[in-house]
C-alpha cells in the first residue's frame, strides 16, 4: 500500500511538472506546443557571457524567459562598456598574433580596393623560395584561368573570355597591395580566393606575379 501512495505521489508531481511546461491552448486546439511557458535551467540554452559573433542590441529578446531578475531578456546580448555595444574589439597592440598564418586577420572590406593598392606592403622576404612557393601556388590557384604566363590565356579563357592578363594593361602596373586585395576578394567575374588560400599564401604569389611573371614580359 505504501508503494502505491508513493507511486501516485510521484506521478502526480511529474504530471504538474510537465503539464506547467506545455502551452495549454495550443495543446488543447492541436494536441502539442510550441512555446513553453516554462524552460527549465535557461542559462544551460543561453549563455550569459556576451557571444562575440553575434549582436542582439533589443533589450526585450527572450524577456519572457528572463528569471535572472535583470532588466534584459535572455537573449539580449551586446557590451554595454565597448563602444556601439560591440561584443568583439580590435586586438589591442603589440598582442601575439593567433592566425594560423601568422598575420592577424584582414580587415579590410571588398570595397577598399583603392585604399588597400596604396597602403599595403608585401610583409614577406620576398626570395628564391618566396618566389618559387608563389609559382606552385600560382600554378594551382591561378594558371587555369591567367595562364602560365600571365596573358589570360588560361583554358577558362577559352569558355568565358575577357580573362585578364597580369602582364599588359592596367594590371602590369598595379602595385602588390592591389594584387592581394584581388585575391582576397575577386574583381568582377573573378571569385574571392580568401577562404583558399591564407595571406601568407597570397602574399607568396603576388610576389611570383610581381618579379617572375611581369618583369619577364617587361624584358621582352
Amino acid at each position: 500500500m505504501r508503494n502505491a501512495y508513493k507511486y501516485t505521489y510521484i506521478y502526480l508531481t511529474l504530471t504538474v511538472i510537465f503539464s506547467s511546461c506545455v502551452d495549454q491552448k495550443k495543446f488543447e486546439n492541436i494536441g502539442t506546443h510550441e512555446k513553453p511557458n516554462v524552460e527549465f535551467a535557461p542559462n544551460m540554452y543561453h549563455s550569459v557571457a556576451y557571444e562575440p559573433l553575434t549582436q542582439i542590441t533589443d533589450t526585450d529578446a527572450g524577456l519572457w524567459l528572463n528569471s535572472n531578475g535583470s532588466d534584459t531578456g535572455e537573449f539580449y546580448n551586446s557590451n554595454p562598456y565597448n563602444p556601439h555595444k560591440m561584443n568583439m574589439r580590435e586586438p589591442a597592440a603589440n598582442t601575439v598574433r593567433f592566425n594560423n598564418d601568422g598575420f592577424l586577420p584582414y580587415r579590410l572590406p571588398k570595397d577598399c580596393l583603392d585604399y588597400a593598392a596604396k597602403t599595403l606592403v608585401n610583409p614577406l622576404k620576398v626570395n628564391d623560395k618566396t618566389i618559387e612557393d608563389g609559382k606552385i601556388l600560382y600554378a594551382k590557384f591561378c594558371a587555369h584561368c591567367h595562364g602560365e604566363t600571365g596573358q589570360g590565356d588560361g583554358p577558362v579563357n577559352d569558355a568565358l573570355k575577357g580573362v585578364a592578363s597580369l602582364t599588359t594593361g592596367s594590371v602590369k602596373d598595379a602595385t602588390p597591395g592591389h594584387i592581394f586585395h584581388v585575391i582576397t576578394w575577386g574583381k568582377g567575374r573573378m571569385g574571392a580566393h580568401g577562404s583558399q588560400l591564407n595571406q601568407e599564401e597570397r602574399w607568396k604569389i603576388v610576389s611570383y606575379v610581381k618579379e617572375n611573371l611581369q618583369k619577364a614580359e617587361a624584358q621582352q
